[in-house]
């Protein structure tokens, strides 16, 4: 089900990405390299590709909706294993974890094409 729509899913990259880079500071992990460093760059992975899409936050408006979506699970599935591939899981992990699934997720359930009001079969546009 499709229930985010490109609106809220671009708000929403530009709030993942700043929160991802502060991560570290804010959650107190910055002494952790492969965590700390995972986040950054998740971050501003995230950053960079809601610029380039081409969706109603985009800037550059480069690389297409459909592809931007499967980037997102791609990450998300990264970012939610990286304490274990990384070996940090002992020290931190709960934030990678939630943001990789919620990644995963915004990846699976945002409208493609372009909605105006209510996403199709949803509540949030």
């Amino acid at each position: 089900m499709k229930f985010i729509s490109r609106r809220v899913h671009a708000m929403l990259d530009y709030i993942v990405g700043i929160l991802l880079i502060l991560a570290p500071t804010l959650l107190g992990f910055s002494h952790i390299p492969g965590a700390k460093y995972s986040a950054i760059i998740a971050g501003v992975l995230v950053l960079g590709m809601a610029l380039l899409t081409r969706h109603e936050g985009g800037v550059a408006k480069v690389i297409p909706m459909s592809t931007h979506l499967v980037m997102d699970v791609i990450l998300g599935i990264l970012l939610a294993l990286s304490p274990w591939l990384l070996n940090f899981s002992d020290q931190v992990f709960l934030p990678h974890l939630i943001v990789g699934v919620f990644s995963i997720i915004a990846g699976l359930c945002t409208a493609p094409a372009s909605q105006h009001g209510v996403a199709q079969g949803g509540v949030l546009s």
